[in-house]
């Protein structure tokens, strides 16, 4: 007979299922954040509108999407979720506030959620930085250390963010991309260039005849 605790039998047993189980769930994962701050409600509805489109294209090829978006004092992220009517109605009750970006906040959380359950890639869309760069790219050097590529869409062309957001890609090996305001079919080729990715890759993004794709890829080297 056996000398191992029943306890530790039953650890080991259900540590065994939970990598089965974990191993089993191919789907995808994006987490697609959003700064909400007032600067960027001239644009808010069109860029609404787009993100929307790219959530019908993410029930398509089937990856979950966490929403997260900061403004004011909060920063806030959904449930995971793949139903492109769910991803729309949670964006259509956000409008945005004034208050400082939280960049930051938004990189410690891909990383927490990364070490539940692996996160495929980061989306971020925003105009500005007004934290400190350096603290961000030691956030970024953790998500690289997972192998978590950061797509840095901004909107409108401040240097400083340009600056941040393009070494926040080049760390974690992702992709930065600059649209104009109310570019709609830019950043929604942009959106669904990342879906592709999220779902399958380099190999899936390589198959997309976008402009959009065609920019991620030479960025990322098609490595």
């Amino acid at each position: 007979m056996s000398n191992i605790p029943a306890s530790t039998r039953r650890a080991e047993i259900e540590g065994f299922l939970k990598s089965k189980a974990l191993a089993l769930n191919t789907r995808g994962r994006l987490i697609f954040a959003l700064d909400a701050t007032a600067s960027r409600q001239p644009s808010w509805d069109t860029a609404c509108a787009l993100q929307a489109q790219m959530f019908d294209e993410v029930a398509t090829i089937g990856i979950d999407v966490q929403l997260v978006y900061f403004r004011g004092s909060e920063c806030q992220a959904s449930s995971w979720v793949s139903n492109a009517r769910a991803l729309a109605a949670l964006l259509e009750k956000i409008d945005c506030r004034t208050g400082y970006t939280q960049i930051g906040k938004v990189l410690a959380h891909t990383q927490r959620e990364h070490d539940r359950q692996k996160v495929r890639a980061l989306v971020f869309v925003g105009d500005a930085i007004e934290e400190k760069a350096t603290d961000l790219y030691r956030l970024s050097d953790e998500l690289a250390r997972r192998i978590i590529p950061c797509f840095m869409f901004q909107e409108g062309d401040d240097p400083e963010a340009m600056r941040a957001f393009k070494e926040i890609a080049r760390l974690t090996k992702g992709a930065y991309c600059r649209f104009s305001p109310g570019a709609a079919s830019e950043l929604a080729e942009l959106l669904r260039a990342v879906a592709a990715y999220a779902a399958g890759g380099v190999q899936a993004l390589s198959t997309s005849r976008n402009a959009g794709a065609v920019k991620l890829l030479t960025q990322l080297g098609g490595s």
